[in-house]
């Protein structure tokens, strides 16, 4: 059973190992398109985030990583590690539009090109090698293109699968340390047949799916490397771990993936939500903020060409507890009016008295818009409800529709704070929701809690 099994893994491996698979990850990318129109900057330690007392690291330049800032860090303890660090409030729209000027170049070598955020992307290239060349120089070819057009840096990892390029291109970034920041390779290229040679020196905690419960528990069983790990056996794995996640694991430490790059991955949710600078601590509060992010989100349905059938209400409150709360609504819908009206029931059961430091609606559950948008799906006992109050329902979903697909043309005429929810406007006029404009916590100081919210 063990050689068919090895067999097999050899087999799948070696089918894997025609592929070249290219993982491209831009170097510290929002405080790299920020010192382009900040030159006076480079060298510096820069931190990209909120800059506010709430706030988060979104990105350090490597001089900052020097100190030990890193993304995801509270930007109150960026600033103790680094007091000469500047902080750059983000603009995650210009990071939005630069990001498509690089996935631009990544479609000029290969439609095979699998988004992961902003700033990486795969690419199996498989295919374009006999135009352009191997997996390595295709690498030099996008980093050049890089520089010459949009003067930013990338590092590239080369190899059979998505999970080891991955990897390489880890191996292929700049440095921080103490001494100063080491550059990078640039490109680093894992062969097939160099696999295991160049993953099991490596701690396990690289692998996917090793996170902090998962490196305690292979810590006490003395597993260090990955190459401890693939020493341990399925077996060993499955006992400690689980039958998925041992298995899981098991195969990765083979270097075995076979997973293809998917360049047309739906969206499973379309959301926002927000950390204010001060606390909430009333339903009419939190009522105004609702509305306003659900404006948003309907918004993004609706450019999307597609309705939700489930909402669903993040609260988190002062202590850092987090709650949240779906509901499916009785049909889909693509308005804030229907995203408030099946949130507004959850809401009111939630006692905001303790203080609430963010709030968020996402929406899920997709169907294609289209002819008959915001219609409800009717049950069984509503088919024999009254013809005139199923049109009316169905009439005032419509007319929803029609309203906001109103807004939707005005704002892209005359911009997105000429129209909004009447709760949203205050002394400095609307404020409205626009996709990552708080995504790292807000930049207002506590003591200028928001002006007419």
């Amino acid at each position: 059973m063990a050689g068919a099994a090895d067999a097999a893994d050899a087999t799948t491996a070696g089918a894997v190992g025609e592929r070249v698979i290219l993982h491209v990850d831009m170097d510290a990318f929002f405080v790299s398109v920020e010192l382009r129109r900040r030159p006076e900057l480079v060298g510096l330690p820069v931190v990209v985030g909120g800059t506010g007392p709430r706030g988060v690291v979104a990105a350090a330049s490597y001089e900052a990583r020097r100190y030990g800032v890193h993304s995801a860090l509270p930007s109150t303890t960026a600033r103790r590690l680094c007091p000469s660090a500047v902080f750059l409030p983000g603009d995650h729209e210009l990071y939005a539009s630069v990001s498509t000027a690089v996935n631009r170049i990544f479609h000029d070598v290969t439609p095979l090109v699998e988004p992961l955020s902003l700033d990486e992307a795969f690419l199996d290239v498989t295919g374009a090698t006999r135009l352009l060349g191997d997996g390595v120089t295709i690498a030099h070819h996008i980093r050049a293109r890089t520089v010459d057009e949009l003067q930013l840096t990338c590092s590239v990892g080369v190899a059979p699968s998505k999970f080891l390029a991955k990897l390489a291109s880890e191996a292929a970034k700049p440095r921080a340390t103490p001494a100063g920041v080491l550059p990078g390779a640039g490109v680093v290229h894992i062969e097939p047949g160099e696999e295991l040679a160049f993953l099991h020196p490596l701690p396990v905690h690289a692998l996917w799916g090793v996170g902090p419960a998962t490196l305690d528990r292979l810590t006490r069983i003395g597993v260090q490397t990955i190459g401890d790990l693939a020493e341990l056996g399925e077996a060993t794995l499955v006992t400690s771990l689980g039958a998925s996640h041992g298995r899981h694991l098991h195969r990765l430490a083979q270097a075995i993936d076979d997973r293809s790059v998917e360049p047309d991955r739906e969206a499973k949710s379309i959301g926002h939500e927000e950390t204010f600078a001060t606390d909430r601590f009333t339903h009419g509060e939190l009522r105004v903020e609702l509305v306003r992010l659900a404006d948003g989100v309907a918004g993004r349905l609706r450019a999307h060409g597609c309705l939700a059938r489930t909402v669903t209400l993040k609260v988190r409150f002062a202590g850092f507890a987090t709650i949240t709360r779906a509901v499916t609504m009785p049909g889909p819908s693509d308005t804030a009016h229907g995203l408030v009206q099946a949130l507004e029931p959850l809401l009111a059961k939630i006692d905001p008295t303790p203080g609430v430091r963010l709030l968020g609606v996402s929406a899920s559950n997709f169907v294609a818009s289209g002819v008959g948008a915001g219609a409800e799906q009717l049950s069984l006992d509503q088919l024999f409800e009254d013809a005139p109050a199923q049109q009316s329902s169905q009439a005032t979903a419509a007319g929803w529709h029609a309203a906001e697909a109103t807004v939707d043309a005005i704002r892209r005429r005359f911009g997105a704070t000429v129209i909004g929810p009447a709760s949203s406007v205050g002394e400095r006029g609307l404020r409205v929701v626009r996709r990552g404009q708080q995504q790292w916590g807000p930049d207002q100081h506590p003591d200028s809690r928001e002006k007419g919210r």
